[in-house]
């Protein structure tokens, strides 16, 4: 018996939605390097971690916006017009989730970059340090596909 099939198939028409609607909801690290380097305004990074591993290290151009702070109030600055894009450590943090969703739930255009800061690196992509947002130079490794 196969494990694969096991479970069973969903139609192509049920595959082809599933799979648009992550597109909708998440990014790679590559697509989200490939707006930053051609200045893609409507795109804003947040790092939903906390201050101080923003300053340890963090995608440049990202602002420090640690999801647990997340309200209302704390967010009514923010632009109407934009994309945020929430990142955390990884796939073993769920930090980018919850902000994502605080975000959402305020009626905020939102992704969540696949794999976070972790993937990020892992890609070749540089990092910034300090409080300061940065600004990204160059690229890293083409993800091939």
């Amino acid at each position: 018996m196969s494990q694969v099939l096991s479970s069973g198939l969903a139609s192509a028409a049920e595959a082809s939605a599933f799979f648009e609607a992550q597109l909708a909801y998440r990014t790679d690290p590559a697509d989200l390097a490939a707006d930053l380097l051609a200045g893609e305004a409507r795109i804003v990074v947040i790092d939903t971690r906390s201050a101080g591993h923003y300053a340890e290290g963090h995608i440049p151009g990202a602002i420090s916006f640690p999801h647990a702070t997340m309200n209302p109030a704390t967010t009514a600055a923010l632009a109407r017009d934009k994309v945020y894009v929430c990142y955390c450590d990884g796939i073993g943090c769920n930090g980018s989730t919850r902000g994502a969703c605080k975000l959402a739930a305020l009626g905020f255009q939102v992704k969540e970059l696949i794999g976070g800061l972790h993937w990020w690196r892992q890609d070749g992509f540089a990092v910034a340090t300090g409080n300061e947002a940065g600004v990204l130079q160059t690229g890293g490794i083409a993800c091939g596909c």
